[in-house]
């Protein structure tokens, strides 16, 4: 059984412990297991009921080479700053991939990904580095996805989708066919994209309308 430290210990750690203990229940998957979690915050363990202690603060773990390592860190500020600064002092880190989830065998997924539960990773789809992909996102057939981006749960990215770096996906968002996204943008939750979006762009509702259907006499 493979050993592992989370980094981290809010709510995304907290999500990882549980879907490692089911994995481990019903023995479907990978089995690991884990040692224990980081966190500069204590607060942060204190507040979930965690299968393993809190082993210290980020800054001061000292890498061991007897664990792997999963990112527990949904946050993007942090997210990536973490990760190189434990690759840079020899850290290894693995990808995890619920074993509710359908990846399709010709799918890649990369290094330190995170494939929640009730996910759909179609044929010849590509997931970078130290992506999240939440609860029942569906990345459809030939879309490619590159390093550290957050894929909000309820995500739906249509075949041939293209995304950069950085992107943060909010809740239900979606793209049609063949867009093309850039890096370090912020989709808003509920946003339908039909059209490409470059670099560092916000994506929003400008104004909503009210629709009140008024029955005929």
């Amino acid at each position: 059984m493979k050993k592992v430290i989370i980094v981290g210990s809010g709510g995304h750690g907290a999500e990882l412990d549980d879907y490692i203990r089911y994995g481990i229940k019903s023995r479907k998957g990978e089995a690991l297991e884990i040692v224990g979690y980081l966190d500069d915050n204590p607060d942060n363990y204190h507040r979930y009921k965690f299968s393993a202690p809190l082993l210290g603060s980020i800054k001061d773990h000292e890498i061991r080479s007897d664990c792997s390592y999963i990112i527990g860190i949904a946050n993007l500020t942090y997210r990536r700053k973490i990760v190189e600064s434990f690759l840079e002092k020899g850290a290894e880190f693995i990808s995890y991939i619920h074993p509710e989830s359908f990846v399709s065998e010709s799918a890649t997924i990369g290094m330190g990904a995170i494939i929640s539960y009730h996910c759909n990773i179609g044929p010849n789809a590509k997931i970078g580095n130290f992506t999240l992909v939440n609860a029942r996102a569906s990345i459809s057939h030939d879309s490619k996805v590159g390093d550290y981006n957050f894929i909000g749960p309820n995500v739906c990215l249509s075949g041939f989708t293209t995304v950069g770096d950085e992107n943060l996906f909010g809740i239900n968002s979606a793209t049609i066919p063949k867009i093309e996204i850039g890096s370090r943008n912020k989709i808003a939750a509920g946003m339908t994209l039909d059209k490409n979006v470059e670099d560092g762009s916000t994506v929003f509702y400008r104004m909503k309308e009210r629709v009140i259907a008024v029955p005929k006499k």
